[in-house]
């Protein structure tokens, strides 16, 4: 049997995709893919106005309708309420950090001032103004090739990407600094793939498990616990990211004002079997200190 991987079309995308067919086939299996198009590829506007899972659902559909038999998402696009109608299975993440891709090799610092960034996540754009108020952030869509030419086109001087996807498709050193996650802290499940077949199929779920990595599979269910817990969706100003040290794991959670005039932070460390736990603890410490009417002003 082929198993079909339905993914969007654009170059990360099949890359991504491209990894996991290659993983299903070296495990035994056979795997092709199969693209589908999303309404986030053919919607320019704002992910935040296109609305939440814009990327995922047709996947998602494709799966249900049989068009596909797997389907690989980038994790942090997914709603975070489970979806009994799949099993979900998380592969070996790649580098969850922020990357900044500007003019000349600058950095954040030595951006001059009022230069402009171009990024439309309300986490960066938070992130980046608490740092640099005076920088003037600029709405960027598109896929990683669009959104690194509006740099070396001179439109922007600088943009903000995950460095996972600029790794995936083989273009990490255009990065000219990548942050470390206390710095700018990246998305819950930044760098993970979310991998779904149909619950009811058995062969498709054996071969998914193939590629399970446990230590990936904790970090990301902390991540994305502190988002559920905060009712925030994936466009919501709030960044999560965790550190595993053994048996440890450390979890950070951060909510902000688009302004940057505001940051509340929440760190917790306990074992990796009370990861659930320890991530509504972290959001549960930035209700308290405020952190929903941060969500709700934006």
């Amino acid at each position: 049997m082929t198993f079909k991987i339905g993914t969007r079309g654009s170059k990360l995308a099949t890359t991504q995709a491209g990894h996991m067919r290659d993983a299903l086939i070296e495990a035994g299996f056979g795997a092709e893919l199969e693209i589908v198009t999303t309404a986030g590829d053919v919607n320019m506007a704002p992910v935040e106005r296109i609305g939440v899972g814009v990327f995922t659902q047709a996947l998602r559909e494709a799966l249900v309708e049989g068009v596909c038999d797997i389907a690989v998402h980038s994790f942090k696009d997914l709603p975070t309420a489970p979806d009994e109608r799949f099993r979900l299975i998380v592969p070996v993440r790649a580098d969850s950090r922020e990357a900044l891709i500007a003019r000349d090799g600058l950095t954040l610092e030595t951006l001059p001032e009022g230069a402009t960034v171009g990024t439309s996540a309300p986490r960066r754009i938070s992130q980046l103004k608490a740092k640099r108020p005076d920088l003037d952030i600029r709405p960027l869509r598109g896929n990683i090739d669009t959104r690194m030419g509006k740099v070396t086109d001179g439109e922007l001087d600088a943009v903000v990407l995950a460095y996972a996807g600029l790794s995936r498709v083989g273009q990490g050193d255009r990065a000219t600094q990548v942050f470390d996650p206390t710095e700018i802290i990246p998305a819950p499940a930044q760098g993970a793939l979310a991998i779904e077949c149909r619950a009811d199929d058995t062969a498709a779920i054996a071969a998914i498990e193939s590629l399970i990595d446990p230590t990936t599979s904790l970090a990301v269910q902390a991540e994305r616990i502190v988002l559920r817990t905060l009712e925030a969706g994936c466009t919501a100003p709030v960044a999560a990211t965790s550190r595993i040290n053994g048996d440890e794991i450390t979890v950070t959670g951060g909510v902000f004002a688009l302004d940057g005039s505001r940051q509340l932070l929440s760190t917790r460390t306990g074992p990796t079997n009370d990861v659930l736990a320890l991530g509504k603890q972290v959001a549960e410490e930035l209700l308290a200190s405020g952190a929903a009417d941060l969500i709700a002003a934006e």
